[in-house]
């Protein structure tokens, strides 16, 4: 039999571990409260918005699984932080929109109302990742400015 003592971190460990980070829980949260909108829209009259928390909590698992196994850091050839910052913005964007539709028009389906105003919560849970992620960039292009060599 295989000694599985030296064996690398296991999947479970892993995922406690990143869970415990800032990106983690907020990749976590994303994914609970786009599964529970999509409850709420699949309840309601008309399901058509469910597609939109569909999308996004299937991106937010993907990515969540992508930094979570460190697969960006041996996949480079996509820019894994500017992918996330797209997913993060497209995300905001159609939370607010779907769910501001969703609560004006949602008079007497109590859970398409439910499910809007919890997008409502869940735009701006992306939009705290969208930022989040922006400042990473920042902060990365500021460490890797122009070197300040003096010699000539």
């Amino acid at each position: 039999m295989a000694d599985s003592a030296g064996a690398g971190p296991g999947c479970l460990d892993r995922l406690k571990g990143y869970v415990r980070t800032q990106k983690g829980t907020i990749l976590a949260a994303e994914i609970i409260i786009s599964f529970i909108i999509l409850i709420c829209y699949a309840a309601s009259s008309d399901g058509s918005f469910s597609a939109v928390a569909v999308c996004k909590m299937v991106l937010a698992m993907l990515f969540f699984g992508i930094f979570m196994m460190e697969i960006d850091k041996q996949f480079q050839m996509i820019n894994w932080v500017w992918s996330d910052l797209f997913r993060a913005g497209v995300g905001t964007l159609l939370y607010i929109i779907t769910s501001l539709i969703c609560v004006f028009k949602g008079a007497g389906d109590g859970a398409r109302m439910a499910g809007g105003v919890l997008g409502l919560f869940a735009g701006i849970l992306f939009a705290y990742d969208t930022y989040t992620i922006f400042l990473q960039i920042k902060g990365t292009r500021q460490h890797t400015a122009a070197s300040t060599d003096d010699t000539a």
